[in-house]
């Protein structure tokens, strides 16, 4: 065992972030740490760097544990290259690598026993440390994070404050440590870097610890996952839609063992209550009482973590067929990083992806004119409202409070039903007097929703909407925008929002633009050839949209069939006794056929767009 903590608890001030706990890290254990923002998933990490002390409790780990944490990139000499940065890792293997050379000149004239015996000996641990290939790892991994091999011999100096830390990330995995732990690795990297690093991951030979709310990611690097929630820790075996499914069905019977002692607590008080003022019965009365006070309760599932922003985005003015059309569109700062032709429909969901540096971002600003467009033309539809979502949040830096902030933009808005808003995103009665300048990234996210909610546009462009955000936050979200009754262009790294939100995908790389109509199930089926098609004509965009317009209203057709077969099929069950004489089987077999229902309408409400986009194509 790696490392062990027992009964452990720490706390904040006054506030318990988790209490008693017990976490251990096995050899070769990938782990992930899941909860709520605020729940205490960086406290345990910096706990385990010894940063931080525990209130109680204990924790074990062998004196000469090697652990690598990768902390803001701060390199002692930036003249140097990246390569000599790198090298430093391999000191050791340098040392051996000398050694070696100076036995081989060595044994040129001397034939000893013991020189040889000593080459012989460092030569088997020099290969088993990776002496041969470790100069090969360097530039597999450094071209993982997305740099070319010439930039491994430019200085530190030259790369961004983004490079750097990418670079600091490299240099973490080249040091292979017992214990690796990883604080949101995936923020601020692109889908392909994210692929890599999954991959790279996955067969990683040690143990580490991840704390992630990327759920793709999860999936696909660890197979165990620790749960915080109300203060306690609980361990679960799997990924995280393993972790997930395990969760739900412990709410569930949670949730049955809560309503049965819930009914037991009744009868007891209902028994005390009678029999309270009846001497021959004082003895049983007391006995219940005690017993009731010993009883350990069970928490109601449907208070534990439940806790999470409400928001529903309504367009107040429904907009013309047509949203945005851009013909040659060409974005950049000084130079042109690309251009875009696309004719964007009423209820298109369209994420725009790309490698870092490609101008997702860019291309966002341009359109909303926060940046001039460098060429081509830009025509808006007929009462198009835009509701723009930049994430940089630079605009909520100020020393106004979350309350003046969102009263300023909606003077209109009485106090009572500001506060509403707000207490909606989270924002509790205190919290509206907070400064802009003290918010978290996830508090500033949800300020920022809650303004955009309340804009009532309907077309909304999202620039990477759920940074900042726990995966319950995220659901939120995701709910939020599949209700929505307008237009969505948005960029996104985080694969399972993209998945659910989005219609079709824009890809950009360096000077071209690949259109996928059918989401982002054909960009991943897409042979790699293809990823770097020109960009599309406004024509072919358009011609494009016949052929897809009459696959999708087949296909839309073929999937109500089959729900509808499959409806009939469940709804027969109910008359098995299998499922009549059984309460919990017929209350999943409920269940399912509500989530049928819930597959049905929202098939049905697809095939009406379908069938007016085929009749507005002539078809």
């Amino acid at each position: 065992m790696l490392l062990q903590i027992s009964n452990g608890t720490f706390y904040f001030g006054t506030n318990d972030i988790f209490e008693d706990i017990d976490f251990s890290v096995n050899e070769n254990e990938h782990i992930a740490i899941v909860g709520r923002n605020g729940s205490g998933k960086s406290t345990l990490l910096k706990i385990i760097l010894g940063e931080l002390e525990l209130a109680k409790g204990e924790i074990f780990k062998p004196h000469n544990l090697k652990i690598g944490y990768l902390k803001q990139t701060a390199f002692l000499d930036e003249s140097q290259s990246v390569f000599d940065e790198f090298l430093s890792v391999f000191k050791s293997l340098i040392k051996k690598e000398e050694r070696l050379n100076e036995l081989t000149d060595l044994m040129q004239s001397d034939h000893s026993k013991e020189l040889i015996e000593e080459y012989a000996k460092l030569q088997s641990s020099f290969e088993f440390e990776g002496g041969y290939t470790y100069q090969s790892e360097i530039k597999t991994i450094f071209s993982g994070f997305g740099f070319k091999e010439e930039d491994l011999y430019r200085p530190l100096s030259s790369f961004s404050g983004g490079e750097k830390t990418k670079i600091g990330f490299a240099k973490l995995l080249l040091s292979k440590p017992d214990l690796l732990l990883l604080d949101e690795p995936t923020n601020h990297l692109d889908l392909r870097t994210i692929e890599w690093l999954e991959t790279y991951l996955s067969k990683y030979p040690k143990a580490y610890i991840v704390v992630s709310h990327d759920r793709a990611f999860l999936d696909k690097c660890v197979n165990i996952i620790y749960d915080i929630a109300y203060h306690k820790l609980k361990k679960y075996h799997g990924n995280y839609t393993s972790f997930h499914a395990q969760r739900e069905a412990d709410l569930l019977r949670q949730e049955t063992l809560y309503r049965y002692q819930q009914k037991d607590i009744k009868r007891l008080e209902e028994l005390i209550e009678r029999y309270r003022y009846k001497a021959t019965k004082a003895k049983m009365v007391q006995s219940k009482i005690k017993y009731l006070d010993r009883m350990e309760r069970i928490e109601d599932p449907k208070k534990i973590d439940d806790k999470t922003f409400k928001v529903q985005f309504k367009s107040h003015v429904r907009g013309g067929k047509q949203v945005l059309a851009l013909d040659h569109f060409a974005f950049g700062y000084e130079k042109k990083l690309g251009e875009v032709t696309i004719n964007i429909q009423r209820g298109d969901r369209i994420c725009i992806m790309g490698d870092n540096g490609t101008g997702k971002s860019t291309l966002l600003k341009t359109i909303v004119s926060e940046l001039p467009a460098l060429g081509g033309y830009k025509l808006l539809g007929h009462q198009i409202e835009i509701g723009y979502f930049d994430q940089t949040l630079a605009a909520l830096n100020s020393s106004k409070t979350v309350l003046e902030e969102l009263w300023d933009e909606f003077p209109s808005l009485d106090n009572y039903k500001v506060r509403s808003i707000l207490g909606a995103f989270l924002f509790s009665s205190d919290e509206v007097d907070k400064t802009l300048n003290v918010l978290s990234g996830g508090e500033k996210v949800r300020l920022a929703l809650a303004k955009l909610m309340l804009k009532g546009a309907n077309f909304l462009i999202l620039d990477e909407p759920t940074n900042h955000l726990d995966i319950a936050s995220k659901e939120a979200l995701e709910k939020a925008l599949e209700d929505y009754d307008g237009t969505i262009l948005f960029v996104s790294h985080d694969r399972y929002f993209i998945k659910k939100i989005a219609h079709s995908c824009l890809l950009l790389e360096k000077g071209s633009c690949t259109y996928y109509p059918d989401g982002y199930g054909e960009y991943i089926d897409a042979p790699k050839s293809e990823i770097v098609k020109e960009t599309p004509k406004e024509e072919k965009v358009i011609k494009k949209g016949k052929p897809k317009a009459k696959y999708n209203l087949k296909k839309i057709e073929g999937e109500i069939s089959n729900y509808e077969a499959l409806l009939e099929e469940k709804r027969n069950l109910r008359f098995e006794p299998e499922y009549y004489h059984d309460t919990k089987k017929m209350q999943e077999l409920d269940d399912e056929i509500d989530e049928i229902h819930n597959s049905l309408h929202h098939l049905m409400e697809e095939w009406e767009k379908a069938m007016e986009e085929k009749e507005n194509m002539g078809f």
